[in-house]
């Protein structure tokens, strides 16, 4: 096995521990800079909007901040809400950030939940998939430097070519976020690598479609987001972790019955523990599993036990939690390159 390891940066400021802004946004780049020193090998980037903690709107200028300031890392969108904007628009940025990284990103798009950020811009939540599916096309062709014309329910594109062209050929990685089964399928058959949050069984439905689509899965990379945090105990982990989790996770529960995607999604935020339930039984489920907390020991089983039950190539860690002081993210970092990921390298 050669796990790759990245680490999730999405730009929180929560109020129980809010910084200036330009602050944070120093902070986080600059610990984005030493993750490549330290040896990971992705950095990836979450979007949301209008969210007051200031959840990473804006992520292509992110990016090419962060190209502007590493030479070896991949930088990756985990996602970008492709409903949300004019495919056009990505593909050039994504073409510009691909060349001033020198060709090390990767495109991840997904479909988006929250109501809000639909309904509050005049665009439907009943058309995000139709949405997500023609404006991906439009962008596998533009990023490949084709000359496209088109006309669709939301873009009429005549003659359009995307100059300078993207670095990485025929284009950079693409990646798709789904949970739901003809998300997935679509995925496959457009020959997509695959982003999921949650249990490693929706894998076996991506690759049974990649076979079902002639293509051969060990062709096709799968990354998984998992909440991490290491310290030298497991209560000092525990200790710190458990206020940026209960917040992340309560959150999220919030989005999730508004969106009401799916059968439970109402009763998202019922049954939550409090910070204190969380430090004392030191065990905190988001997504269907366990929150990765204690020792470089204890993360080593977790994510031993994680790979064993699914296929994956790149672990997702979401360790910029939300609200943690950066010499925290830092030391955790730190304890994760050297005591953990070296485990996992072949």
């Amino acid at each position: 096995m050669n796990l790759r390891f990245g680490i999730l940066w999405p730009f929180r400021n929560p109020h129980f521990n809010f910084v200036p802004w330009e602050d944070l946004y120093r902070s986080h780049l600059d610990l984005i800079v030493e993750s490549e020193a330290m040896g990971y090998d992705n950095a990836w980037l979450t979007e949301h909007h209008f969210v007051d903690d200031g959840y990473s709107p804006s992520l292509l200028p992110i990016a090419g901040a962060v190209a502007a300031r590493t030479s070896r890392i991949r930088i990756g969108t985990f996602l970008i809400l492709l409903p949300l904007h004019n495919p056009v628009r990505i593909a050039e940025d994504t073409a510009t950030v691909d060349l001033m990284s020198n060709g090390r990103f990767d495109l991840g798009v997904g479909l988006g939940y929250r109501v809000k950020e639909f309904a509050d811009q005049g665009v439907s939540p009943t058309e995000r998939g139709a949405r997500l599916q023609e404006g991906i096309g439009l962008i596998q062709r533009l990023l490949s430097d084709e000359e496209v014309t088109f006309e669709g329910k939301f873009s009429q594109l005549n003659k359009i070519q995307i100059v300078p062209p993207a670095l990485q050929k025929p284009h950079p990685p693409i990646w798709i976020g789904a949970i739901a089964p003809g998300a997935i399928k679509r995925a496959a058959k457009m020959g997509f690598h695959f982003q999921v949050v949650g249990p490693p069984a929706l894998v076996e439905h991506y690759d049974k479609c990649l076979t079902e689509a002639g293509r051969n899965p060990e062709e096709y990379s799968t990354a998984q987001l998992r909440w991490v945090h290491v310290a030298p105990s497991r209560d000092q982990a525990w200790e710190t972790a458990a206020q940026p989790l209960h917040y992340t996770a309560s959150r999220y529960a919030e989005w999730f019955a508004e969106a009401n995607d799916k059968p439970g999604d109402a009763d998202a935020a019922k049954g939550i523990p409090s910070i204190e339930q969380i430090v004392a039984s030191q065990h905190f489920d988001v997504f269907g599993e366990p929150a990765i907390v204690g020792t470089p020991e204890d993360c080593r089983g977790m994510i031993e036990d994680y790979v064993s039950r699914g296929r994956l190539t790149h672990l997702v860690c979401g360790m910029a939690l939300s609200g943690l002081a950066p010499h925290h993210i830092r030391s955790s970092m730190e304890m994760f390159a050297k005591d953990v990921i070296p485990a996992f390298r072949k």
